[in-house]
């Protein structure tokens, strides 16, 4: 007998809130989307579930369905850091709430390093200063690193200070192990999830490299790829589309939300997925 398929006209499975990096608490977040349309909502904060509770309530009341996410942080090869998102899980599964816990660890030490790096080119107090915008001091990120690098006027806008400060190779950039990508996926798995891999378009990876990573997360069980990314230009979403066809993956459609006036795209104003890949969300429980 045939599943089916689930009616969706506005998805949006990658966005953030106050609990990561965000600038919306969860609630807002919630409220937000439903203002702009979309009628599938996952919140995939960095490394933590905490705002599930918070978000996964306002959407029951305001009729939203909502799916519970989170975006692990992982180490692969020569020090590329991806993210994976995991959708449709079970946010208090052991296995995963142990897994963040470890991967959240490392975040204060490579912090307070950044703030070294910062200091020897002139932009001082940037530890603090990035702590200041932080309402969970173990999520401390490069976003909030960003946002007093802005507020100091040493850069235009968030976008900027990537390019020239917190970018791989750049001078406030450390390098940190996260996750394993077999980790990752055996914590979302484990938790009864689809993993996704975010935004692919975003790392700076050769042909060859993005193939094999492709090849591994598919043969780790790698379920997914984010074809529409507030990250990607229209040339990216052609070449995933591509991708996702060749190698059976579903295809996801993500916002990566940060906050108004910060990210590139907002909540569900994404366009639509090309018709003849499997939407991620036809294969929820």
């Amino acid at each position: 007998m045939n599943t089916p398929r689930l009616q969706v006209s506005n998805a949006d499975l990658h966005c953030h809130s106050t609990v990561s990096d965000g600038l919306l608490a969860p609630a807002e977040v919630v409220r937000r989307a439903y203002a702009n349309g979309v009628d599938l909502l996952a919140l995939t904060d960095h490394d933590e579930v905490g705002g599930l509770d918070e978000a996964r309530a306002v959407a029951v009341e305001l009729g939203l369905r909502f799916v519970d996410g989170v975006e692990i942080s992982v180490s692969w090869g020569d020090d590329t850091t991806l993210h994976i998102v995991a959708l449709d899980i079970d946010p208090g599964h052991p296995a995963l709430i142990d897994g963040l816990a470890q991967v959240r660890s490392g975040r204060d030490e490579r912090a307070a390093q950044m703030g070294a790096e910062l200091d020897k080119v002139g932009i001082h107090g940037a530890h603090q200063g990035a702590l200041n915008f932080v309402g969970n001091p173990a999520l401390v990120s490069r976003s909030h690193f960003a946002r007093y690098i802005v507020k100091m006027g040493h850069a235009k806008d968030v976008k900027e200070v990537f390019d020239h400060w917190l970018a791989k190779g750049k001078p406030g950039y450390v390098a940190h192990s996260w996750a394993t990508l077999k980790q990752a996926l055996g914590w979302i798995h484990g938790a009864g999830g689809l993993a996704v891999l975010a935004h692919p378009g975003r790392y700076r990876l050769s042909n060859k490299e993005t193939r094999r990573l492709l090849v591994e997360f598919r043969d780790l069980g790698g379920q997914g790829i984010e074809v529409l990314s507030g990250s990607h230009s229209d040339e990216d979403v052609s070449e995933f589309a591509r991708y996702a066809r060749e190698f059976g993956f579903l295809a996801s459609r993500a916002s990566d939300f940060h906050g108004p006036g910060e990210s590139r795209i907002d909540l569900g104003k994404l366009p639509q997925l090309p018709q003849d890949l499997t939407p991620v969300w036809q294969r929820f429980r």
